[in-house]
């Protein structure tokens, strides 16, 4: 018997497959209607969604999208196939690598079907989410449990729940970061993806959640917090920078809906940093290995237009992974110590 073949399914959240209304429409039917991203009774659900959310947001949603994509396309897809090709390069002949959407295309089934086609041994499932969340990585394993439960054979199947500080990763995210001078900055925010408060209570069964100094520090109570592990994620690459506490802030974005969110919200932390007389901000969003919607377009003109209407000068966006070498490197650390390969 030769070495064994192993599948690498990397997953990322979706995009539509135009920025066209009519394809963002469907986009975030798909997504918004997952029970794990807004988790009401099924038809409450459905109507809320279907009948309310997208129906308002979709064309404007729409028009984000068309600033945001590139002439090649969508910038989460474009990115993501050139990580999967290069992954596939450095990690040599016996791996197999495929990119899959949770929603849209390429859709989880057809990455899992390409490699059931290669007749792999193993399977990693490993979402690019570095945080773990319910409505993320949560929904990535769910999703891959049910397309596979029809495999006549089930080949091992590894699932990636977290790495919010490797070291690997905080590296790349540090590596990103050098390029600006941090002095030359009055501030420094990580700004991850927010969260409903009531998702990160349900995820916690020592009942601490959310409680004062809950997130200061991991343990085995808040191991699986998604609220914990951007705190962590954030001390680990301010710690590498030699950043000091009171030099930078953790926030929050991407609110909706009237219901309360995790705190401190981006939007009410740069009111805080007006008052304070800051005028200029560095800004990580470390929930987010690749550029999109929330950090080219909700950062980088969003936000920055709200700071400077507050009287602040620039909101720099440190930018994405993408497929930057120091990002392929740490996928091909990662997946090797999931997989117990040690070839170079």
């Amino acid at each position: 018997m030769g070495e064994k073949k192993i599948g690498v399914l990397l997953v990322n959240l979706g995009t539509p497959k135009s920025f066209r209304p009519k394809d963002v429409f469907h986009y975030l039917n798909e997504f918004l209607t997952d029970g794990r991203v807004i988790d009401l009774p099924w038809l409450q659900r459905q109507c809320l969604v279907r009948g309310i959310i997208v129906p308002f947001r979709y064309k404007d949603s729409a028009k984000l999208y068309q600033r945001l994509w590139t002439e090649e396309g969508s910038p989460l897809l474009i990115h993501g196939l050139s990580v999967r090709d290069k992954l596939q390069s450095v990690l040599g002949e016996h791996f197999y690598v495929s990119l899959a959407m949770r929603y849209q295309t390429p859709s989880i089934k057809e990455g899992l079907e390409q490699l059931r086609q290669k007749q792999v041994d193993e399977i990693l499932v490993f979402p690019l989410f570095p945080q773990y969340a319910s409505a993320t990585t949560g929904s990535v394993h769910q999703k891959v449990m049910d397309e596979i439960k029809h495999w006549q054979v089930i080949p091992k199947l590894t699932f990636v729940s977290s790495y919010a500080d490797h070291p690997a990763l905080i590296h790349a995210f540090c590596e990103r970061a050098r390029q600006y001078s941090l002095q030359s900055y009055d501030h420094v925010l990580f700004s991850f993806h927010g969260l409903p408060e009531k998702q990160i209570r349900k995820a916690d069964e020592a009942g601490a959640c959310l409680t004062s100094g809950c997130c200061d520090k991991q343990c085995k109570n808040n191991t699986f917090c998604y609220k914990a592990q951007c705190y962590a994620t954030a001390r680990a690459i301010a710690s590498q920078l030699a950043m000091q506490p009171s030099s930078y802030t953790i926030c929050f974005q991407s609110r909706l809906g009237k219901d309360p969110w995790i705190q401190p919200y981006t939007t009410e932390v740069l009111q805080a940093c007006s008052a304070k007389g800051y005028k200029r901000l560095l800004v990580f969003c470390p929930s987010f290995v690749c550029d999109c919607l929330e950090t080219t377009c909700e950062v980088s003109y969003e936000y920055a237009h709200t700071f400077k209407s507050m009287g602040g000068e620039t909101v720099q966006l440190v930018e994405g992974l993408n497929s930057h070498p120091d990002w392929i490197e740490a996928l091909k650390i990662m997946v090797r110590e999931h997989t117990h390969s040690k070839s170079a």
